[in-house]
């Protein structure tokens, strides 16, 4: 089946859901940016309402991860994330859809380029290791407007949203790799390209080990340590926040003598910095992730 031919099928009837909420984020993408997280923070509030397991989950994940938090600072913190949520919509929406000039007047403030400059100037692969905060597709599209970076991803389960999401990404990135496709990442950072990965997910396949994440033990993918062994790359933290004005986005130091020959410790190592990251901004984290899945309650 060519390319036209698929597409010809995605307009199927079992399709027209995913086709109207992609119509709507590109209607989103033609809105000042500023409406638009207006308008996610209040989708994002009231479809909450309709899923109580991911309040749930939000409220568990908050309550276990900041224990040090008195319960009304726990209780607020759980609302601002309730409404970040929903904030997505403003990243998905203008990352895939917005055009370039609009992106372009995005306030935004780099830190840490010249590591990355430094890095690719030596001809070494960087591997970007970032998490799932409500603007990590905007936020990538802003670095890729300074540096050419290559994605990493999990295939998504829709054929149409999957054919979108790469189509979409590919319009910024200089490539993107699913999960399967290690041979193309690995050559790209052999080659001295700058790779995406987000390792902060439970995943229930693949290599992995259970690994503290926030003092807790979390299933965590050990990718991190065997692509750095396998191609020489250094591992670069991506952290990046909304701001009141705009985005902030910082590029930290590379990780000292990593990889070692311990997975276990690597991966622990990275999770720490992500725990670094994250508390910075925790309101903007994807809390609503089942992050800790053996012991997540059930679903609905």
């Amino acid at each position: 089946m060519t390319t036209g031919d698929k597409q010809l099928g995605y307009w199927q009837p079992k399709y027209w859901p995913t086709r109207l909420a992609l119509f709507m984020l590109k209607c989103l993408a033609r809105l000042p940016h500023r409406w638009v997280l207006a308008i996610g923070a209040a989708l994002g509030w009231m479809a909450l309402r309709l899923m109580p397991r991911r309040r749930r989950l939000i409220a568990s994940n908050i309550e276990r991860c900041f224990p040090e938090l008195d319960r009304v600072s726990q209780t607020r913190l759980i609302a601002a994330n309730e409404i970040e949520s929903g904030r997505m919509l403003a990243s998905f929406a203008w990352a895939w859809f917005a055009p370039a000039p609009a992106i372009a007047a995005l306030p935004v403030r780099f830190t840490g380029l010249e590591t990355l400059d430094r890095l690719r100037a030596q001809g070494r692969g960087v591997l970007l290791v970032g998490v799932h905060f409500s603007h990590l597709e905007l936020c990538a599209r802003l670095l890729t407007t300074r540096v050419p970076v290559a994605g990493m991803y999990r295939e998504h389960s829709d054929p149409v949203m999957e054919w979108m999401v790469r189509r979409s990404r590919l319009k910024y990135a200089s490539a993107m790799y699913r999960r399967d496709e290690l041979r193309g990442a690995i050559r790209h950072l052999k080659q001295g390209g700058v790779l995406w990965y987000a390792p902060d997910q439970a995943y229930r396949r693949g290599d992995h080990v259970t690994a503290p994440f926030f003092a807790i033990p979390a299933p965590t993918l050990t990718a991190t340590h065997h692509l750095a062994r396998l191609t020489g790359a250094a591992v670069v933290g991506f952290a990046h926040r909304r701001e009141a004005r705009g985005y902030e986005i910082e590029l930290l130091p590379a990780l000292e003598d990593f990889p070692s020959k311990d997975a276990f410790a690597d991966t622990s190592r990275v999770n720490a910095m992500l725990e670094r990251i994250i508390r910075r901004a925790p309101d903007q984290y994807l809390w609503l992730h089942d992050r800790f899945k053996p012991s997540a309650p059930p679903a609905d």
